[in-house]
């Protein structure tokens, strides 16, 4: 079983970890590619006007443009699951988990990372910000995780499936699932929504790893806490379970 999940606009800051090398990640026979990216971005860093940088990391307080400047190559480092702090990973809880389900998390989640690419959960990742869609310059680097990764992860893919994929639509740009693979939509009053949406993919995360889920059929049976099954499509290679939030 493999969960593709995306990354969060908020962080944790500090780390115990040391700062990052090639050991850091997975994929290490294409570390070359994530340092290329990491340089232009740490160039970029100490190159830049506070304005282009404003629009880099998506803020304005000049404190935390200056917070962000550090080089990030110094930067004591911690888990990926444990560094982003967003809707989802405030559901999902891993800090809460038991070690059989962190260790569930640890081994089957890919988190796909703006300006680290595609990243294991147990990897290890300095604090840094990095706007979704936003170039580094003229740089833009889910063109160039899909270009240079995207064969890795089908061979990855491939071994270690089945896949579900929780992303938010804008990860298809770091990469686009070639082998069959089960995705999740949900719906409030027959609506899609938006943030509810992350806290049920955190709150299914956190339900796969308490219980080891490594089939579909598993997944399928699953009792989620006000959700509802209302449909299952399959269109080509994707497979799409529809739930409804029922409160």
């Amino acid at each position: 079983m493999t969960i593709l999940f995306a990354p969060s606009e908020g962080k944790k800051s500090g780390g115990t970890l040391p700062p990052i090398d090639k050991d850091a990640f997975c994929f290490p026979n294409l570390y070359s590619y994530r340092e290329e990216v990491i340089k232009k971005y740490n160039n970029f860093l100490h190159n830049a006007s506070n304005e282009e940088l404003k629009k880099l990391f998506g803020v304005k307080d000049e404190k935390l443009i200056e917070h962000y400047k550090t080089d990030i190559f110094a930067l004591n480092s911690m888990k990926a699951v444990e560094r982003y702090d967003g809707v989802a990973y405030s559901y999902l809880g891993y800090e809460n988990l038991s070690e059989k389900a962190k260790q569930y998390i640890d081994n089957n989640l890919i988190i796909f990372s703006n300006l680290f690419g595609p990243i294991c959960a147990k990897d290890r990742v300095p604090e840094y910000k990095l706007k979704q869609a936003e170039k580094i310059g003229e740089f833009a680097p889910e063109k160039f995780y899909k270009e240079h990764f995207s064969s890795e992860l089908d061979l990855y893919l491939e071994k270690n499936g089945p896949i579900v994929d929780l992303r938010a639509g804008f990860y298809d740009k770091f990469y686009k699932i070639k082998a069959p693979y089960i995705t999740m939509k949900f719906l409030k009053n027959g609506k899609t929504v938006s943030h509810w949406a992350k806290a049920y993919r955190g709150i299914i995360l956190k339900e796969m790893a308490k219980y080891s889920i490594m089939d579909e059929h598993s997944l399928l049976a699953m009792d989620i806490e006000n959700l509802s099954i209302v449909e299952i499509k399959e269109i080509k290679n994707k497979k799409e379970i529809v739930y409804e939030i029922l409160s």
